[in-house]
């Protein structure tokens, strides 16, 4: 797999997290336009979410919980359609599945929930834990190579777009995605993604190095609520 930065400058990539994380995703009422907008039926999900984060809080072996909210969905082939989203970080990978077992994610009409650990990263998304956060849903025939492969696009990121935290949650089971990225955007998400769109370099060497790896990245911009 090709994992090239091609010249742009490595970011400060710190120690893997030795937290676990649990990934969730709910389509409860999905736009039919990227922009997501209000809607009393996903308020109710929320509202269902935030008293599940709360009580996940209340454990021992759960760090944080975030509940998030869509904020634009690009209207790409094979993207999952979240609109509401969770994020749970726990004290080891090894304490996912007891979390996952109390949760009750079934109940909330979860389509999605992976268990996942964190094998690199670049800054904090949670300093500060507020702004427009991006989950970028990657396929991938190997999860691991596919991380090397997020490794080598960093630079891109964070020399193009300032983006300056980023963790890949790599499932640690069989799921749908390889990893999901998660990081905090410097700006709204419309101008993430037109400064994205509007350059030469991320259809050659983003999009490139994609395809070249058989990898497809499905991104999802939200906020936290």
């Amino acid at each position: 797999m090709a994992t090239e930065s091609a010249g742009y400058p490595k970011p400060g990539f710190r120690s893997p997290s030795p937290s676990g994380f649990v990934y969730v995703g709910l389509s409860v009422d999905p736009p039919h336009t990227p922009l997501v907008r209000s809607s009393a039926e996903r308020d109710d999900a929320i509202g269902e979410c935030l008293s599940t984060a709360r009580r996940l809080s209340s454990r021992d072996d759960v760090l944080r919980a975030r509940v998030f909210e869509a904020v634009l969905i690009p209207p790409l082939k094979g993207s999952p359609r979240f609109d509401v989203m969770m994020l749970v970080e726990t004290a080891s990978p090894e304490r996912n599945g007891d979390v996952v077992a109390s949760a009750g994610f079934d109940q909330l009409g979860a389509d999605l929930v992976m268990p996942a650990d964190n094998p690199a990263r670049i800054g904090d998304p949670e300093s500060p834990s507020t702004g427009i956060y991006l989950f970028n849903h990657f396929t991938a025939p190997d999860g691991d190579a596919g991380v090397r492969v997020w490794e080598g696009l960093a630079g891109w990121y964070t020399a193009k777009t300032g983006v300056d935290n980023s963790i890949p949650l790599r499932s640690v089971g069989d799921e749908r995605f390889a990893f999901v990225n998660y990081a905090r955007l410097p700006g709204g998400a419309a101008s993430f993604m037109v400064n994205q769109l509007v350059r030469p370099s991320f259809h050659r060497f983003v999009r490139g190095r994609l395809r070249a790896n058989g990898m497809v990245a499905l991104p999802i911009l939200c906020r936290p609520v």
